[in-house]
């Protein structure tokens, strides 16, 4: 499966851009990956209907990835909850070829994974699912990983009870990256002009 390198700046949400912008702050090139207990993102209770945590055992091959947690879009879009189970057994044999690389890269590359896939609902409009993927550890390895999972159409509004399920077609991939290149958080810029402070 080909993934392209891509910049933060290909994440579309404003709300995915800070969980991004958060991780960042805490990330350090050839450093341990930031630990989940300092990842504090403003507003996160909002979020938590959207995203959705794992854990991470790397000591199989391929990693094994445990639900941790019950996100609220996720159980609806997928028609039933998932807490407690293998990632890939909840997918099903018929979903988890197209999903579960996405998480084995995000492993492998220790680094945030952003993609796009296109979904038909019940009644055939297209929706949007956007993914994102952050990499957490509390040792050398990957040991977490926090899933914010973004849906939405064109058309406006749409049926997300059983979307990934409900359809005879499978999910179109429309995007896949690793987010790789410019790895820094931008904090406002300022330059002294005589005696006046400007912000760029």
């Amino acid at each position: 499966m080909e993934f392209d390198s891509a910049q933060p700046s290909i994440v579309k949400s404003i709300k995915q851009r800070d969980l991004l912008n958060t991780w960042l702050r805490l990330y350090v090139p050839n450093q341990p990956l930031p630990r989940m207990s300092d990842y504090q993102p403003a507003r996160m209770e909002d979020e938590l209907p959207d995203l959705v945590f794992y854990s991470v055992d790397t000591g199989s091959m391929p990693p094994r990835l445990t639900i941790q947690s019950d996100g609220t879009r996720m159980s609806t879009a997928y028609g039933h909850t998932g807490k407690g189970r293998l990632l890939d057994e909840y997918l099903g044999a018929r979903l988890a070829p197209l999903v579960m690389p996405v998480y084995y890269e995000c492993i492998a590359r220790r680094l945030p994974v952003y993609t796009i896939a296109h979904v038909d609902d019940a009644y055939g409009r297209i929706v949007a699912y956007e993914r994102l993927l952050l990499p957490f550890s509390d040792d050398s390895d990957v040991t977490q990983i926090t899933a914010s999972l973004k849906t939405i159409s064109e058309e406006g509004s749409f049926e997300i009870r059983n979307l990934m399920r409900g359809s005879n077609s499978l999910p179109v991939p429309k995007l896949r990256a690793v987010i790789d290149r410019d790895l820094f958080h931008r904090a406002p810029g300022r330059i002294v002009l005589g005696d006046v402070l400007e912000f760029s």
